[in-house]
């Protein structure tokens, strides 16, 4: 099964399975726990990672990219790489609540891990970045990261002869040292960055005996009574999601980002491997240990109308199901120190559905149906929210600038296709949830 149609398989086993979050939250009796081999199928490992048609892998490029990543004269002042704050040992985070840059200035948010972003959407915490390739000068050209101009940077690395044929080895339909061939070879090898197999995909991959029967615990209460997989899905435990989990800073987070106070205190749900290197948690670095983001959810959360409603409220934990919990989100992360893929398979990412000629669409528990739809020049599309959260419809394209601010329970949304093309349909939000539209004369 390819990776896109695992991950939206993944969360639609998990909805017909467990249907934890949006009945949790209005109080509904929780069902009987699902099959274990359907919820072991839900977080197998992917065949291959994705990228995108406009930057395809290639081992030079990844050779280049990883260069650029540990090259500390890509800041200003030549004091700091990409790798100074992705700190392999840690997570590909940096083990301090904020990070600092160049500036000396503690950062706004903690440094997040990068294991598995080949299969992210938006990228920082916020989303700001439509991908890995928008995300790299984010970083460079901050005045408190690198603050390094991108003129300036290039200019630099154009002199250099290393650099000169670096780049044209890995770009040689265009061998020039640019901003756009920069970013591709840094995105190239952040795709590449795929946490290695721990124990819990032993198990999965069918050895019984790779779990402990109190780990085995933990998973089952992670997948049912207390909630986890309503967010953190698939093989890197995140739906790549938007939500207000309830912590106490002022930071608007997404909802600065799309301008809409309902998505307000939003911030991406963070994978979950290679977690116990990656201390301390969440978008703000305020939570030290587990045991304190367990103690969050319980009875840590601060009320307010943005709060999501897949964080099942309120959450009870015995000290033996926090055991547990703890033992299986420790079988996540590797016994040694992890290691990046020597061995790439890699596949390009494109709808995998075969459109269907209808014009209303549906939204239920964060997923539209059906998923690609073929339309004509010039018709609607209707989009209604049969589901329990605030979605907010969006199309980025050349053709179609499209933003449907918020959309509430039971409202529909009307697109107009005026041209012809292929687009991409998406909730803000939630960024999982797409839907291909194929316009035709």
């Amino acid at each position: 099964m390819a990776v896109r149609s695992l991950i939206r398989w993944a969360c639609a086993a998990f909805i017909a399975g467990t249907a934890v979050g949006g009945l949790a939250a209005i109080g509904a009796q929780l069902p009987q726990p699902p099959d274990l081999a359907a919820l072991k199928a839900a977080y197998r490992r992917p065949a291959a990672i994705p990228f995108p048609a406009d930057d395809p892998f290639s081992d030079a490029k990844r050779e280049l990219g990883d260069t650029l990543f540990h090259d500390k004269g890509l800041s200003v002042d030549g004091s700091t790489a990409c790798a100074t704050c992705h700190i392999q040992a840690q997570g590909f985070s940096d083990g301090r609540e904020r990070g600092k840059g160049v500036s000396g200035q503690r950062l706004g948010r903690h440094t997040p891990s990068l294991w598995n972003l080949a299969w992210t959407h938006l990228l920082f915490w916020d989303g700001r970045a439509q991908n890995l390739e928008q995300q790299v000068f984010g970083p460079l050209e901050s005045p408190d990261e690198m603050a390094q101009p991108k003129d300036s940077l290039i200019a630099r690395l154009a002199a250099d002869p290393q650099y000169q044929a670096a780049f044209a080895k890995a770009f040689p339909d265009n061998p020039k040292v640019s901003a756009d061939n920069l970013a591709k070879a840094i995105a190239t090898y952040e795709r590449t960055l795929v946490s290695p197999p721990t124990r819990f995909d032993r198990w999965v991959e069918g050895d019984d005996n790779a779990l402990s029967a109190q780990e085995v615990d933990g998973f089952k209460l992670f997948t049912g009574k207390a909630g986890c997989a309503n967010c953190h899905t698939g093989y890197a435990f995140t739906d790549g999601n938007f939500y207000d989990v309830g912590l106490p800073d002022a930071d608007r987070g997404r909802g600065a980002v799309l301008h809409l106070d309902a998505a307000d205190h939003a911030f991406k749900t963070p994978g979950l491997r290679e977690l116990k290197r990656s201390a301390p948690y969440m978008h703000d670095g305020s939570l030290a240990t587990l045991d304190d983001v367990l103690a969050h959810y319980e009875h840590g959360i601060t009320e307010r109308k943005t709060v999501a409603p897949d964080l099942v409220r309120p959450l009870s934990l015995t000290a033996q199901d926090r055991a547990a919990l703890l033992a299986f989100l420790g079988t996540l992360s590797s016994e040694q120190d992890p290691q990046p893929l020597t061995q790439i398979v890699t596949e390009t990412v494109r709808p995998e559905t075969v459109a269907v000629p209808v014009t209303t669409i549906s939204q239920h528990e964060k997923q539209f149906s059906p998923t690609h739809v073929s339309i004509k020049q010039g018709s609607h599309l209707w989009i209604l929210n049969n589901d329990t959260r605030t979605h907010n419809v969006r199309v980025f394209d050349p053709k179609l600038d499209f933003d449907s601010g918020a959309q509430e329970p039971g409202e529909t949304v009307e697109i107009a296709f005026p041209a012809t093309g292929s687009f991409l349909v998406f909730c803000g939000i939630h960024p999982r949830m797409e839907l291909y539209v194929d316009v035709s004369k």
